[in-house]
């Protein structure tokens, strides 16, 4: 009996976010979504030995997916390891945690050349992580990335 259909697809503003959670009674969901609570906010992405298919990747690096996922001006979002990468240009990858510095929330993607948070509205540098408005405190931590063969490898934190 929830109806979802008043609830727009992206980018969320504050407003919509907890409108939509009245509507669909997951009002509770929606406000520690975005806490700054001890459960990941601010932390960084720190890669595993084993990537998404679970196997073991070569020298410690993890391999997120095909360099074609990423389009050029955008970026992919790997949700299970919480990285997102970006392609400023052609040829050139960037990678940084898909993890908001401001209240732990997953960023949204890239729209208008800076990657974005929906939760409260922060932007960040597609080629650096530098925060470029909003509530965010400080840079999106940049993760080491390795291009083979098509193949994108994010590297373990030293």
């Amino acid at each position: 009996m929830n109806d979802q259909s008043a609830c727009p697809a992206s980018p969320a503003t504050r407003r919509t976010v907890l409108q939509c959670a009245a509507l669909t009674g997951t009002a509770g969901l929606a406000l520690t979504a975005c806490s700054s609570g001890s459960s990941g906010g601010g932390s960084t992405a720190s890669a595993s030995t084993t990537d998404s298919t679970g196997s073991s990747a070569s020298s410690g690096e993890v391999e997120l997916g095909m360099t074609s996922e990423v389009p050029v001006g955008g970026a992919k979002i790997f949700r299970e390891v919480q990285i997102i990468v970006t392609q400023p240009k052609a040829g050139t990858f960037k990678a940084f945690t898909a993890i908001c510095t401001h209240a732990g929330c997953t960023v949204g993607g890239v729209a208008n050349g800076a990657i974005f948070c929906p939760c409260h509205g922060s932007l960040y540098n597609v080629e650096t992580g530098a925060v470029l408005g909003g509530p965010a405190p400080s840079a999106l931590p940049s993760i080491g990335l390795d291009v083979q063969g098509g193949k994108l490898f994010a590297k373990p934190s030293s």
